[in-house]
């Protein structure tokens, strides 16, 4: 059975994050940043919540991560999405605090804390996703 993977849900048209988009689509993972005192802004937003500036931005990541959670679906929920897959929830190395979530196939063999590694998604839609895999 083929998939059609257009029918998938592409990422909302959102000034906060498209940043994070665009930079998935040049192969890098970035986190936002305020540019006047330095939080991250996670879930990303267009002021800092901590010192009220507007002037944010993005900061690229490494990409490594640890496992923080995981979940299998085994009844499906979109026909472009074939059971049974992981949802993986990952806090990135060089951002704590900072946690991304990813989609593996079928059943993997899971521990928390085992490492993770992005990697990028081309749905040759024009999208591009970041992803999470085990190490």
């Amino acid at each position: 059975m083929e998939i059609d993977l257009m029918k998938r849900p592409r990422p909302a048209d959102d000034p906060d994050t498209a940043g994070f988009f665009e930079a998935a689509r040049r192969g890098e993972l970035v986190i936002c940043v305020c540019q006047s005192c330095n939080a991250v802004l996670h879930l990303p937003r267009g002021f800092c919540h901590h010192c009220r500036s507007s002037q944010v931005g993005w900061k690229q990541v490494s990409g490594e991560a640890r496992l923080y959670s995981w979940t299998t679906v085994v009844r499906p929920v979109l026909p472009s999405f074939p059971v049974p897959y992981t949802v993986v929830l990952v806090e990135l190395d060089d951002a704590p605090g900072v946690r991304l979530i990813g989609h593996l196939p079928g059943e993997p063999e899971l521990q928390a804390g085992m490492p993770m590694r992005v990697h990028f998604e081309d749905r040759d839609d024009g999208v591009v996703l970041p992803n999470f895999k085990p190490v």
